[in-house]
């Protein structure tokens, strides 16, 4: 009888109310992190679109200036655009270069015996363990010929002069691109090694028998297909880094950085927010930040549905 009533259950089309009311013990379980989320991440959120439309410098009530702020942004601001260009060359290098990496490291460890991978994934971890930093970095990219770069340069005769690695507008971003890939083995490396320890061995056997030779077209045919939504999620997590540095850009290149050369969209609100307290129109380039991420995110996992599902 029970599962006669199940598989009547199942073809019985329930309204939106009714499946809430099914699962309640679920919803319950859900209420007080959605609450938290709601109050922490979609309030903040509609505030910054609602105050995106006004002229608000924290002190006085924001007044409402319709689209002004969205004009200011497209034609007459020109650091504005600057920014959009660091950042953009920042996802897309320290992104797509760490997600790859992140990858190839995982799979490559666990290939490894367990206190090996035990051993390598924690010093592959330890960047983002060790927090701040960033005055090694600080003292290796020092602009004076005592810094361990320009000093060892000097010493193999490779230049004459120290270069300003964190001051020089040419030097400053392929710099600050270093010490961000090297921060980068994040949560998605995480991802990436536990979907390598989850994954069902029978297929490895299968494949075998379908012709599967070898490492590689092991990667390419079973590993990659299998772990769609580790590399879902990992493009997630990446996406949302890559969109989001400027802490290693305040402490080594300072704030704002030498004619905005290396600052990235983040770091520009952070400028108009918090020293000039234009608080509408950073909200209005944040809303910008918040659209285009959300456009890339959207391209990105809809190409990695499209390769898993062929």
């Amino acid at each position: 009888m029970v599962l006669v009533k199940n598989k009547l259950e199942k073809n019985v089309d329930f309204t939106v109310w009714e499946k809430i009311k099914r699962s309640r013990e679920s919803y319950i379980l859900l209420a007080p992190f959605m609450l938290i989320f709601a109050l922490l991440t979609i309030l903040p959120m509609l505030s910054a679109i609602g105050l995106s439309f006004t002229s608000f410098n924290m002190l006085e009530i924001p007044r409402f200036i319709g689209l002004q702020n969205y004009q200011r942004m497209l034609l007459d601001d020109p650091i504005f655009f600057k920014v959009v260009k660091n950042t953009i060359v920042f996802a897309f290098i320290t992104g797509s270069i760490s997600y790859i990496l992140s990858f190839l490291f995982a799979w490559l460890i666990n290939e490894t015996g367990r206190a090996l991978r035990t051993v390598l994934t924690v010093l592959f971890y330890i960047p983002v363990l060790a927090g701040n930093i960033y005055f090694v970095w600080a003292f290796l990219f020092s602009s004076d010929s005592y810094g361990v770069v320009n000093g060892f340069l000097i010493q193999m005769n490779i230049i004459k002069e120290p270069i300003g690695w964190l001051i020089d507008q040419n030097m400053i971003m392929p710099s600050l691109v270093v010490v961000q890939l090297w921060m980068s083995l994040g949560t998605g490396f995480l991802a990436f090694i536990a979907g390598f320890q989850s994954m069902d061995r029978s297929l490895f056997e299968a494949g075998a028998i379908d012709g599967v030779r070898n490492r590689s077209q092991e990667l390419w045919y079973i590993t990659i297909p299998s772990m769609s939504n580790q590399l879902l999620f990992s493009a997630v997590m990446q996406i949302a880094a890559s969109f989001g540095v400027s802490t290693v850009i305040v402490f080594l290149a300072g704030f704002p950085t030498t004619q905005y050369s290396a600052d990235t969209v983040v770091t520009y609100i952070m400028d108009i927010g918090t020293t000039r307290f234009e608080m509408g129109y950073a909200c209005t380039i944040a809303v910008f930040l918040f659209a285009l991420m959300f456009l890339t995110n959207f391209i990105i996992t809809g190409a990695l549905r499209k390769f898993s599902t062929d």
